[in-house]
């Protein structure tokens, strides 16, 4: 009699489990339709997608992972389960910055999951100019780099803008030299955005020291460029290398290894506290001496962290400034409202930009 063959009896053992991962998959979506169901009787139809829901279910999904999967693993395998459960109720349509393929892309899908209608538009403006007409439920937009700073078109946009933040994503940038060349001493330009080309300026010095360098609006814009034109070359990341098929020749070519762009979802909805929140306050200072002490010092007394401030000129007047604070906890949580409410005595005018869940992901 042959010896029991121990690698057959664990792929049947996996079989077993997909079946069983699958229908309970299934009874998931199902469960997903009867919410859409209930949500619609209720005439809460618009709101299907709940970024405080998703962030404690993808919480609670980490808390109790035991491995041998890690903590963002599990969670971004949960994340599309419930994006391939919203899109039975109803698919999300997400403005970003275009074309298909761009960081702010990726960004979208990153918190999203791979289910969202895209959106693809010109500018960051025209990101929150669809989304305040309706032509998109939600859009993503970035806001600050780890190596270059606060992205300061994004900020201003804010301070004429009606929407509100309602959920933020942290993307690890990673860029990549895509060609179709199979020499790269036959490069003789190279594509990107401006702030990409900064980002990878030494090793382009190093590897590619006689190549024109060329800015052009996006990453995923260079990577089609690139992919019509010999001697060329684009950097961008994997998203743009797999949708315009151009082969990645370096990876990881950035020359600050941990170069990571916050983005922040705007939209309509107001999420209510999850548990592990963040609010974004818009304040117009006074001009006058101590203006910002006295702005800070609500915070700083009910012991409220401050995890990002930012100036920028008010355009109200010469010399008058407006901030930008990210506090952590919601505008909800009594201490953060009595705060927001010291903070409008001394203050021109506070707008709450929005209280979200902070990144799971």
């Amino acid at each position: 009699m042959a010896d029991k063959d121990p690698l057959a009896d664990v792929r049947r053992r996996i079989d077993e489990i997909d079946i069983a991962v699958q229908e309970l998959v299934s009874e998931r979506a199902e469960c997903a339709r009867a919410v859409a169901g209930i949500k619609r009787e209720h005439g809460d139809a618009e709101h299907f997608y709940r970024p405080e829901r998703e962030a404690q279910v993808l919480r609670k999904v980490q808390s109790r992972n035991k491995g041998p999967l890690s903590d963002d693993a599990i969670a971004g395998i949960f994340r599309e389960i419930m994006a391939v459960c919203l899109a039975l109720e109803k698919p999300l349509k997400v403005a970003f910055l275009g074309p298909q393929g761009t960081y702010t892309h990726s960004a979208a899908v990153k918190h999203f999951g791979s289910q969202i209608e895209p959106e693809p538009v010109g500018s960051i403006e025209e990101v929150f100019r669809l989304v305040e007409a309706g032509g998109a439920n939600f859009g993503v937009v970035p806001v600050e780099n780890s190596s270059e700073g606060v992205i300061n078109h994004t900020l201003d946009l804010f301070m004429k803008s009606s929407l509100t933040i309602s959920g933020e994503v942290e993307l690890r940038i990673r860029h990549n030299l895509m060609t179709r060349e199979s020499d790269i001493t036959s490069i003789q330009r190279v594509y990107a955005h401006q702030q990409t080309l900064a980002q990878c300026r030494l090793w382009l010095d190093t590897n590619l020291p006689n190549a024109e360098c060329i800015a052009v609006r996006s990453n995923a814009e260079a990577v089609i460029m690139a992919s019509d034109h010999e001697n060329t070359a684009a950097i961008a990341g994997t998203m743009a290398s797999d949708l315009y098929k151009l082969p990645v020749m370096y990876a990881d070519i950035e020359d600050e290894p941990n170069n990571t762009t916050r983005f922040v979802v705007i939209g309509k909805y107001k999420s209510p506290p999850s548990g592990a929140d963040r609010t974004s306050l818009l304040v117009f200072a006074h001009n006058k001496p101590g203006s910002l002490f006295s702005l800070l010092e609500p915070l700083a007394k009910r012991n409220i962290s401050m995890s990002n401030i930012e100036s920028r000129p008010s355009r109200r007047g010469v010399w008058e400034y407006v901030f930008f604070i990210d506090i952590d906890g919601h505008r909800e949580e009594q201490n953060i409202a009595d705060a927001i409410a010291e903070i409008e005595q001394v203050s021109a005018m506070v707008t709450v930009l929005g209280s979200y869940p902070r990144a799971v992901l």
